[in-house]
């Protein structure tokens, strides 16, 4: 059976589109191009975390041209929301006839506030980086999982 594939039109939300966001757009746009077109976006935008672009650099991944913005900035109808922080899915804006998934991931910055240095904060960056790459890699088939359109 031969035919053209459906892309799904993904957006990645958390509060400040600053890091975990920025990360699963830019592993799904290295991972996974051809099965979805992904974007992100945040409730409450903040600017781009500097060690979340230095933790992807790391790993060959470019977000350093991303900026942060709101879901309504983009102008897009999505297939599928996937929040990726526990305040971005409780404040989650309804998106007509998107899906609905929620996959929570740690937030680098809060885990490394204590840090003496940049240094000191990385592990905490390249651990979330790489368990939101898991995610990615599973996709699309985890986004069966996703609720009914809101």
């Amino acid at each position: 059976m031969t035919g053209k594939r459906n892309v799904l039109k993904v957006l990645f939300l958390c509060t400040g589109n600053s890091c975990r966001s920025q990360m699963a757009e830019g592993w799904a746009r290295a991972l996974k191009a051809g099965e979805i077109t992904a974007y992100s976006a945040g409730t409450d935008p903040q600017g781009l975390n500097a060690l979340a672009v230095r933790a992807m650099r790391e790993v060959g991944v470019d977000i350093s041209g991303h900026t942060s913005k709101r879901p309504a900035d983009l102008e897009v109808t999505f297939d599928v929301v996937v929040t990726v922080c526990d305040a971005a899915h409780e404040s989650c804006p309804v998106l007509p006839g998107a899906r609905v998934m929620h996959v929570g991931f740690d937030d680098p910055p809060r885990l490394a506030r204590g840090s003496a240095s940049d240094e000191e904060a990385m592990p905490h960056y390249r651990r979330v980086r790489d368990e939101i790459k898991a995610f990615v890699l599973s996709l699309p088939g985890s986004l069966s999982a996703a609720g009914q359109p809101r």
